[in-house]
């Protein structure tokens, strides 16, 4: 299903007939497939179709509802939190992004915002939630830096990379144990940083409790904080705001 200006623009372009829009954007919103209701319009509604949360649903669950959205038209179906070992049960033909956990269906975006997202991370152990973020990003039509292994423990080599930080449209900072990274990039640069706590760390971080609480109460004022480990949502916000203007 495309979104409503590339409706639009096709009918002012002539590609596409008043009626034969009318008919895309009266199309049923959603089909039944019993075990879940894939949202049709979700392109149109937000610029972006619906995402397949894949944990937890079992393959041929997942190759239905990526079929049903893939025939009604939507050019790109993402699936998230996908296994390895899920993703070798599935017979819908996937690019698979082993360290984001990511699949995706359909066409590949190309970069179609202006400004760059940059994913900050402070450890190699935080790299699988990164990765969902810039990932995610990449898939949405982001151009997207990695700036990882870079926490606070080492400052220097955070600072290293001063210039490229200034340069971004979009910082995402990933960080666990006690989630300081997000509140120095945010004192550094004047772009929104998006704070993803991860579940990395020893006893008391609490499996990300901790570096969440530090990061929802940072006194850098370009701060945002999404939930533990959403790489995600981190990543799909990033594209909505780099997206603006564009």
């Amino acid at each position: 299903m495309s979104n409503a200006k590339e409706i639009l623009e096709k009918v002012a372009s002539g590609e596409m007939t008043p009626e034969e829009a009318e008919l895309q954007l009266k199309m049923k919103p959603f089909v039944d497939l019993g075990f879940a209701k894939p949202d049709l319009h979700r392109g149109i509604r937000q610029g972006i179709p619906e995402v397949i949360y894949g944990e937890g649903k079992t393959p041929e669950q997942i190759d239905k509802i990526a079929e049903s959205l893939l025939e009604a038209g939507v050019k790109t179906v993402l699936i998230t939190r996908l296994s390895e070992e899920k993703y070798g049960q599935l017979k819908t033909s996937i690019k698979y992004y082993k360290d984001a956990r990511i699949g995706v269906a359909g066409v590949i975006p190309e970069v179609n915002a202006k400004g760059k997202i940059i994913v900050a991370c402070a450890g190699t152990s935080d790299l699988p939630v990164a990765e969902e973020a810039a990932v995610t990003a990449e898939l949405l039509g982001n151009n997207v830096s990695r700036i990882y292994d870079v926490g606070v423990a080492g400052l220097q080599r955070l600072l290293s990379h001063t210039e490229e930080l200034m340069s971004a449209s979009v910082i995402i900072a990933v960080a666990g144990m006690e989630g300081a990274l997000a509140s120095v990039i945010g004192g550094l640069v004047e772009c929104p940083v998006i704070a993803v706590p991860t579940s990395v760390g020893y006893g008391a971080s609490f499996e990300g409790l901790t570096a969440l609480l530090a990061m929802m109460n940072s006194c850098a004022s370009g701060v945002t904080v999404v939930n533990i480990d959403n790489g995600f949502g981190a990543g799909y916000s990033a594209s909505m705001i780099n997206h603006i203007g564009g």
